[in-house]
């Protein structure tokens, strides 16, 4: 089955952008989870869809009015948690609402929904075009390096940000490169799995790992290795069961995340 999977160009490259997608989104769900920042890719999928929604009618090339709507929200997001303004949650839940409310409007006023604003809103990974995955290639591989080399300023940042500003970190500055980094990987994974499933990709694979892991090393690399075999199967499952593919790697990941939790209870009753 996987040979023939792979002899379906649009199958190879729903592979390779949805595998990198899954990895970029599962690293930076690590410090986004431990930081109980967890929604803000939900709110930032809707801000996306808002954004893409108005570039279609208007348009406009969907992607790339997008990243730069998606980053000014995140770096918004952050400033009024910052300054204390306003908690977390009810800062998401209210661009969320207003940005997915704009969408739907414009929508409504223009091209209605289309196939294209339908699939940003559901995902349609299969769509992807050659040139969809070369931009998947390249931003996931800035994405990644940038997280490998920030490494340890990010984990001081996720623990102690008192501590880390104490010992000369800018924290401000590794909490926006955070959110930017975040923002492109929640744009590029909109195609894959849509605005109502694309959180998934950063909680589930954390959730799982935190399960059976305890150090912040282990769970980045448990959490990447997750994400990206949890996608690989999802799909075979979609292309052996003829299911949509965003959905099928949601129920992957939440087998997984069953799993590690019956091994935890198993490793538990065994120390017992």
């Amino acid at each position: 089955m996987i040979a023939e999977m792979l002899s379906y160009p649009f199958l190879v490259r729903a592979l390779v952008g949805g595998s990198l997608i899954s990895l970029c989104a599962a690293l930076l769900g690590v410090s986004l989870v431990l930081r109980r920042y967890s929604m803000i890719g939900d709110g930032l999928s809707h801000v996306s869809f808002g954004a893409l929604s108005i570039a279609v009618a208007v348009g406009w090339a969907p992607l790339g009015a997008s990243v730069p709507v998606v980053v000014l929200a995140a770096f918004f997001l952050l400033r009024i948690t910052e300054n204390g303004k306003m908690k977390s949650d009810a800062a998401i839940a209210m661009i969320s609402a207003s940005s997915l409310a704009a969408g739907i409007v414009a929508t409504s006023l223009t091209t209605g929904m289309t196939t294209d604003v339908s699939s940003y809103m559901f995902g349609s990974i299969l769509a992807m075009s050659p040139g969809d995955v070369k931009l998947c290639v390249g931003l996931s591989a800035v994405v990644l390096v940038l997280f490998v080399f920030c490494y340890d300023r990010i984990f001081a940042v996720t623990f102690d940000e008192s501590f880390a500003r104490a010992t000369g970190v800018n924290v401000s500055a590794y909490n926006i490169l955070i959110a930017v980094l975040t923002a492109v990987t929640i744009v590029l994974g909109m195609q894959m799995m849509g605005a109502m499933m694309i959180s998934s990709l950063i909680i589930f694979p954390v959730l799982t790992s935190m399960r059976i892991f305890k150090s912040f090393r282990a769970v980045v690399w448990s959490s990447g290795a997750v994400a990206v075999v949890c996608f690989c199967i999802g799909m075979m499952a979609s292309y052996k069961f003829s299911t949509p593919a965003g959905a099928s790697v949601v129920l992957v990941d939440l087998g997984a995340f069953l799993l590690f939790g019956a091994i935890e209870k198993i490793r538990g009753l065994n120390k017992g």
